[in-house]
C-alpha cells in the first residue's frame, strides 16, 4: 500500500518542485508527460488491486473449503455409524483444508449429543488459546506430504472451558492413537483408535473436547478393542471355507502378532475378548467372584438335557456348581486323596512299561544286548489312559494290557475322540436347531455321548453290586476307587454321582494320552534333557526304595517336564472366566459378564514371557528359576483357582509316574526333529501321532 501512495504522488510533487525552483521547462515537460506517466503507473495499480482480489478469493475458496470439510466430516461420521460405503469426494473436500475441521456446537452435539452445553461467556484469551495460523486456511499454501511429513502434528484440542462442545478433525497422525490417517478414506477400514476418540471412517480423529481432560491413563471403550471382524456368521463362514477350527491355535497365534496383546473375536453366536499376558491374567483371576464360570459347552449341556441326564461340575454354574465341587475335591484333589490313589496309577504304569518293554524285545532287533523298536505309542497311550482312569475312579482293572483288548474299551475310546472332533463346530451352532434338523453333526456327536455314558453305566453298576457284596461287618482296607469314595459317602445322588464319574471319565482319557506323546517326542529329541531328567529320576528311585510319592518329590524335573509339555502343547488352548465386575485389561474397559479367553499356546511361545520360548526346558520350572520370572499366570493348562480341572490331581501324577518308569527302562529317539505339526480338536494333539524308537536299557533299575 506505501507503494501504491507514492507512486500516486510522484507526478504531483515533481511539478511543485519545478513551480518552486521557475524551471519552466521542467514543468512543461512534466506536464507534457503527465498522461505518460499515468498510463506507464495503471498496470502496477491494477496489478496490485488484482493481488487483493487473489487475496479475498483464497479466503473465500478457504471459507468454502472449510465449510465443505464440516458436511464431509459430518457425512463420514454417518458413514461410519451406519456401515456405509465410504466417498473419495469427502476425502478431496477434508484435504483441501489440512484435515483440520471444527465443527460448530449444534453439529457437534450432533456427532457427540451427551457434551456439555456450550457456555455463551467470551473470554478473549481462552478464545484464541492454542489456535495456529500457519495452516493452509489461513496462508493458503497448498497441503503436501512433505510438509504433512516435516511438521507432523497430534490431534490438537483448543482448551476452551467455555466451548466444550468443539470437536477438531486432525487429518495428521494422532498421538494418543497411533493410527498415520493422512490417506483418509483408504487406511480407515481396518483401523482401531487406541482411545476413546469418536473416529470416522475416513480416518479422522475426532475427540470431545470435554475428553481432552482426561488423564494418560484413562481406559478406553470397550468398543475400541481391536477385532478380527465384526461380524460373528460371516467369520464363521470364512472358518468353515477355510478349514481353521483345526487351527484356531495358529489363529490366534497370528491374531494376537497382528492386532497385539488383547483382542476381540466374533465367531457365529459366541463373541469373545481374548488376552495372553500374566499381567491381564491376573487382573481376570481377580475378578471371577466367589463362583467362577467359564464357557458352557452348549452341545453336552444340551445333550443331557435331551437325554435326561444330570450335569456334572463341569457343566454347572453357582451354588450348586460350589456344592458338588467341594464333595469332588474330597475326593481327587487333596493330598489325603492323593496318597490313597497314587500306589493305584504306580501299578499301572509299571505294568505298562513291562508289556511295552516284552513288546520291544519279541518284536524288536537286538544289537549288544539292547532291543530296539521304532513305533507309534499313541494306542498304547490311550490304553494306558483309559486303564489308569478305570483303575483310580471304579477301583477295578480292565485288563487293556493283554494282546487282545477289550472290543467295550475300543469303543470307549473311539467314541471320546468322535465326542472331542464334533464339539468344536457345534460349540458356535445351536444345538437344538441341528437336533430338529437332524443333522449328521450333531447326530453323530449325541451318538458319542450316548456310547461314552453307556460304558460309565456299566462300570458304575457293577462297582455298585461289589460296594454291595462286601460284608460291612469286615470292610475291605483297599481303595475302592473315587465313585465307591462317593458312594459311602452318601452326600451326593447317584444320579449326580454318575454324571461327574462320566465327565472325568471322558475328560480323563484324551487329555492325558496327547500330552504324554509329546513328551516323550520332545525327551526323544532332545537327548541331554533326557538324561538329565533320567539321572535325576534314577537318584530318586533308589532313594525312595519303591515309594512313589517319595520318588516324585525327589525328580522335580518330572513335573518340570509335563509343564514345559503342557507350555508347548497346552491341551486345552484356552481358559475362560466371566469377570463379576468391570475390569481394565491394557487399558481397555472389559464390563462385568464379558467371556474373556487366556489362549495358552500364544502364552507358551511368547518371547515376552518366555527366555528362548522355542527351547524345551524343564529346568526353567525350578523353584528358583520360577522364583526369578516375571510372576505368576505362566503355567495354566489345568486352569486356576476353584475352578481348575478336577481331574488334574490324577491326570499329572498319572503322567509323571509312567514318565519316570519310561526313563527308568527305556531310552527314547526320534529319527527327524523337525517340529511337530499340531491340529485343534477341542484338544490340541499331532497331525501325525510321533513314531519314537524305545530302546532297552542295558542294565536293570
Amino acid at each position: 500500500m506505501e507503494s501504491v501512495v507514492k507512486r500516486s504522488l510522484l507526478a504531483p510533487m515533481k511539478t511543485l518542485q519545478c513551480c518552486v525552483s521557475g524551471d519552466k521547462q521542467q514543468a512543461s515537460r512534466s506536464q507534457g508527460q503527465r498522461s505518460k506517466v499515468t498510463r506507464v503507473q495503471d498496470p502496477r495499480v491494477l496489478r496490485s488491486y488484482e493481488a487483493e482480489l487473489q487475496k479475498e478469493r483464497k479466503l473465500r475458496e478457504a471459507m468454502n473449503a472449510k465449510k465443505n470439510a464440516e458436511r464431509a466430516a459430518m457425512r463420514a461420521h454417518f458413514r461410519r455409524k451406519y456401515q456405509l460405503s465410504q466417498n473419495a469426494k469427502d476425502s478431496a473436500q477434508l484435504r483441501a483444508v489440512g484435515g483440520k475441521v471444527f465443527l460448530s456446537g449444534d453439529l457437534a452435539r450432533m456427532v457427540r449429543p451427551d457434551a456439555p452445553e456450550k457456555d455463551d461467556g467470551f473470554n478473549l484469551i481462552r478464545a484464541f488459546q492454542g489456535l495456529k495460523f500457519s495452516g493452509p486456511m489461513f496462508t493458503g499454501s497448498k497441503h503436501s506430504r512433505a510438509d504433512k511429513t516435516t511438521n507432523e502434528e497430534p490431534c490438537r484440542v483448543i482448551r476452551r472451558t467455555d466451548a466444550q462442545d468443539t470437536l477438531l478433525f486432525s487429518s495428521s497422525q494422532c498421538s494418543v492413537c497411533e493410527i498415520s490417517i493422512g490417506s483418509m478414506f483408504s487406511s480407515c477400514a481396518g483401523s482401531v483408535c487406541a482411545r476413546p476418540h469418536l473416529c470416522v471412517r475416513a480416518s479422522v480423529c475426532v475427540r470431545p473436547l470435554h475428553q481432552s481432560s482426561r488423564s494418560a491413563g484413562a481406559a478406553r471403550l470397550f468398543q475400541e478393542i481391536p477385532d478380527t471382524g465384526s461380524n460373528g456368521w460371516m467369520n464363521l463362514l470364512r472358518f468353515w471355507r477355510d478349514g481353521r477350527f483345526s487351527r484356531m491355535h495358529k489363529h490366534m497365534e497370528e491374531s494376537f502378532r497382528r492386532l497385539g496383546p488383547i483382542y476381540r473375536e466374533h465367531l457365529g453366536s459366541q463373541s469373545s475378548v481374548n488376552i495372553m499376558l500374566p499381567m491381564d491374567t491376573g487382573e481376570l483371576f481377580r475378578s471371577e467372584g466367589l463362583h467362577p464360570r467359564r464357557m458352557t459347552l452348549q452341545p453336552w449341556a444340551t445333550h443331557r438335557e435331551t437325554r435326561r441326564h444330570s450335569k456334572g461340575v463341569f457343566l454347572k454354574n453357582g451354588t450348586e456348581w460350589r456344592a458338588d465341587r467341594l464333595l469332588l475335591n474330597r475326593e481327587v484333589m487333596v493330598s489325603s486323596s492323593v496318597h490313597r490313589f497314587l500306589p493305584l496309577l504306580d501299578e499301572v504304569a509299571q505294568d505298562f512299561c513291562r508289556s511295552l518293554r516284552r513288546r520291544v524285545q519279541a518284536d524288536g532287533f537286538e544289537k549288544a544286548g539292547q532291543h530296539t523298536l521304532t513305533l507309534d505309542p499313541s494306542p498304547d497311550l490311550f490304553r494306558f489312559a483309559l486303564e489308569a482312569s478305570c483303575h483310580v475312579l471304579y477301583g477295578e482293572r480292565i485288563g487293556l494290557f493283554s494282546s487282545c483288548p477289550s472290543d467295550e474299551s475300543e469303543r470307549f475310546i473311539s467314541a471320546v475322540e468322535r465326542m472331542l472332533a464334533t464339539t468344536p463346530p457345534l460349540l458356535y451352532l445351536p444345538p437344538r436347531l441341528l437336533l430338529r434338523l437332524r443333522a449328521s453333526l450333531w447326530t453323530t456327536h449325541a451318538t458319542a455321548w450316548d456310547d461314552i455314558f453307556s460304558h460309565a453305566e456299566q462300570r458304575i453298576q457293577r462297582s455298585y453290586q461289589r460296594l454291595q457284596a462286601r460284608p460291612s461287618a469286615a470292610p475291605d482296607c483297599s481303595f475302592p476307587g473315587v465313585l465307591g469314595k462317593l458312594m459311602e459317602a452318601g452326600q451326593l445322588s447317584l444320579e449326580l454321582i454318575r454324571a461327574n464319574i462320566t465327565e472325568l471319565m471322558a475328560g480323563g482319557v484324551d487329555t492325558t494320552a496327547v500330552p504324554l506323546q509329546f513328551a516323550l517326542f520332545e525327551l526323544a529329541r532332545n537327548p541331554d534333557v533326557q538324561e538329565c531328567v533320567r539321572a535325576q529320576v534314577l537318584s530318586s528311585w533308589q532313594q525312595a526304595s519303591g515309594d512313589p510319592l517319595k520318588a516324585l518329590q525327589g525328580a522335580p524335573l518330572l513335573k518340570g517336564t509335563i509343564k514345559e509339555t503342557l507350555r508347548l502343547y497346552p491341551v486345552g488352548i484356552t481358559v475362560q472366566r466371566y469377570p463379576v465386575r468391570d475390569i481394565v485389561l491394557q487399558n481397555y474397559h472389559v464390563p462385568a459378564g464379558t467371556l474373556v479367553q487366556v489362549c495358552l499356546y500364544p502364552l507358551g511361545r511368547s518371547a515376552e514371557v518366555f527366555s528362548r520360548p522355542e527351547c524345551f526346558d524343564p529346568s526353567r520350572w525350578s523353584a528358583d528359576a520360577d522364583a526369578g520370572s516375571a510372576g505368576g499366570f505362566r503355567s495354566l493348562a489345568f486352569g486356576f483357582g476353584s475352578r481348575q480341572c478336577v481331574g488334574r490331581r490324577i491326570a499329572e501324577n498319572e503322567m509323571q509316574l509312567l514318565l519316570m518308569h519310561i526313563l527308568r527302562t527305556f531310552k527314547l529317539t526320534v529319527s527327524s526333529t523337525e517340529e511337530l505339526s499340531t491340529k485343534y480338536t477341542l484338544i490340541l494333539q499331532p497331525e501325525c501321532p510321533p513314531r519314537i524308537t524305545f530302546s532297552t536299557l542295558t542294565h536293570q533299575h
